[in-house]
């Protein structure tokens, strides 16, 4: 016999749980349907984490972070950094606050924010992001002019972003920044970079 409708979807609702190593860190999560790839590491994210470098010291920023594997990652590399989470979901920053406690950290802290909204001055050597493929290009821009003022001087802005937003990449941060990198290009992903002079 089938579990009434009401119980499936307290079943459905339950949250999800997973461990995982990424580039050498053991991380446990917990995730919620409706955020971003809930059940595993997305594919971007792992390319992005393998050739990402934080420094003991960094104060980093995870951009559009949903439940928080990226700036999770960071915190735990910039010990003695300070790592800001941002997204727009506020089950997403709910879900990235739970796993900063879930994963003992006391070096970051996730915000709800529209892009970069929700900052004031802070300034950081580090701003990382996923981006949607779909968020629009009047967006990115947002993103690139708020990630080069928020940016430390000699800061680096790494993002990973579907092939076919490759090209806009480095024609935007040429223009923005005066300077472009092609960490890596994988099947689907395209890992960026640019540095603030």
């Amino acid at each position: 016999m089938c579990p009434s409708p009401i119980k499936q979807a307290q079943i459905i609702r339950q949250p999800l749980k997973f461990s995982t190593e990424l580039q050498y860190e053991s991380l446990d999560f917990e995730t919620t349907y409706g955020i971003f790839s809930p059940k595993e590491i997305d594919q971007g994210t792992k390319q992005l984490l393998r050739y990402l470098e934080v420094e003991e010291s960094f104060d980093c920023l995870d951009l559009g972070c949903g439940y928080g594997p990226i700036g999770i990652w960071m915190a735990k590399k910039a010990k003695k950094g300070q790592v800001t989470l941002l997204d727009k979901d506020f089950v997403a920053v709910d879900y990235a606050n739970r796993n900063i406690a879930i994963n003992g950290l006391n070096n970051a802290k996730a915000h709800l924010s529209n892009g970069f909204s929700c900052l004031k001055d802070q300034k950081f050597d580090l701003i990382v992001s996923n981006i949607p493929a779909k968020v629009g290009n009047e967006m990115l821009y947002l993103f690139l002019y708020d990630a080069f003022y928020h940016l430390k001087p000699g800061g680096k802005f790494v993002v990973v972003t579907v092939n076919g937003l490759r090209h806009f990449c480095k024609r935007s941060f040429n223009e923005i920044f005066g300077n472009y990198k092609k960490v890596k290009q994988g099947a689907a992903y395209t890992i960026s970079a640019t540095i603030k002079g």
